[in-house]
């Protein structure tokens, strides 16, 4: 289905549900095909904090260098 950028912008959220469902959505301005929306495949992958832990290692006394 192509729909109007301006009917888009005013029904965009039926478009998504219908997107999400399985139909091919084409947003398009002046007849001329701009988008599709398409649903996600899968969640973003979350971050894992301190994966890096460990890998550093630092080999001086900072104290001894700032109390110079």
């Amino acid at each position: 289905m192509q729909v109007d950028l301006h009917d888009a912008k005013t029904n965009l959220s039926r478009y998504v549900e219908q997107a999400l469902d399985g139909e091919d959505v084409v947003i398009a301005s002046a007849g001329k095909a701009m988008v599709r929306l398409v649903p996600v495949d899968e969640a973003p992958r979350r971050r894992e904090l301190g994966f890096l832990q460990g890998s550093a290692v630092l080999d001086c006394d900072l104290k001894a260098e700032l109390l110079l």
